[in-house]
């Protein structure tokens, strides 16, 4: 419960600071500096998620071919 209270807390201060002050009447303004992090942000995470998918397949590729073997070992013992 604690954490969905202060989960709640973080989530209306993040609110806070991305509304303009001009046009709601209260807030910090940080809008258009969110935007330019997403901006500078997606890409970098986006690279992260491929180099880590690569290297899931490679893992996945080799565990593949592991079992492969094993089987084939497995074939030849019987």
């Amino acid at each position: 419960m604690k954490a969905v209270v202060l989960g709640l807390i973080i989530l209306a201060a993040a609110v806070f600071a991305i509304l303009p002050p001009d046009i709601a009447g209260y807030g910090l303004g940080w809008g258009a500096d969110v935007l330019n992090f997403l901006k500078g942000g997606v890409p970098v995470i986006a690279i992260l998620i491929g180099l880590f998918a690569i290297f899931i397949g490679i893992a996945d590729m080799k565990d593949m071919a592991e079992a492969k073997k094993d089987a084939q070992e497995k074939k030849e013992n019987n």
